[in-house]
Formats: structure tokens, C-alpha cells, sequence
């Protein structure tokens, strides 16, 4: 159960081309035009999927002229990396149970 992890979060990172942008953001900071070329995108569709991700508060935006920068929120990665281990641990520690069926 994801009770304590925003469910879309999830949701976001479920889609191949935002979990590239993420995987590129963890190691630099980078602009649109970075991202567009990086990724192959179109700038309307990567305009679209950064607001995603704004909205959900994975990445934030830093002005910079006429350039807008991205960059990752590493805590809203490592809140949902310690829930997934909190439910691996939890896991391990129930593989032996099993509820009788009726």
C-alpha cells in the first residue's frame, strides 16, 4: 500500500521519456534546449512532460535569460526510494506468512 508516497509520483515516472529526463537531471542541470537534444523530443512535447514533472514536484525551474534550467528535487527521489525499501524490508520479513484460504 503507497499511502505515504504521493501516487503521482508514480504515475509521472511511469513514462519512458520523463524517467529519461529524470535519469539526465540526476547528473546535470539543464536547460530546455539541453533536453530537447539529449532526448530527441520535440520542444512542445518536452515543454508538456517538464510541466508534468513541476506539477508533481519531481524537478524546479531556475530562470536563467531567456533560458529556462531544470533541475531534480533529490528528495522527492529519495522519499520514494526509503518507501520502497520500507516495503521490501517488509516483504522479506513476511515471505513465511500466508493467510489460509476459507
Amino acid at each position: 500500500m503507497l499511502t505515504s508516497v504521493e501516487p503521482d509520483v508514480i504515475r509521472v515516472l511511469g513514462d519512458p521519456l520523463r524517467l529519461k529526463i529524470v535519469t539526465l537531471l540526476a547528473r546535470e542541470t539543464l536547460c530546455t534546449t539541453h533536453l530537447v537534444e539529449e532526448t530527441g523530443a520535440k520542444q512542445t512535447n518536452l515543454s508538456n512532460h517538464m510541466k508534468v514533472l513541476r506539477e508533481a514536484g519531481i524537478v524546479e525551474t531556475e530562470p536563467c535569460g531567456r533560458y529556462t534550467y531544470y533541475k531534480l528535487r533529490p528528495e522527492v527521489l529519495a522519499g520514494l526510494s526509503e518507501h520502497f525499501a520500507r516495503l521490501a524490508a517488509s516483504a522479506r520479513a513476511a515471505a513465511g506468512n500466508k493467510r489460509a484460504c476459507p
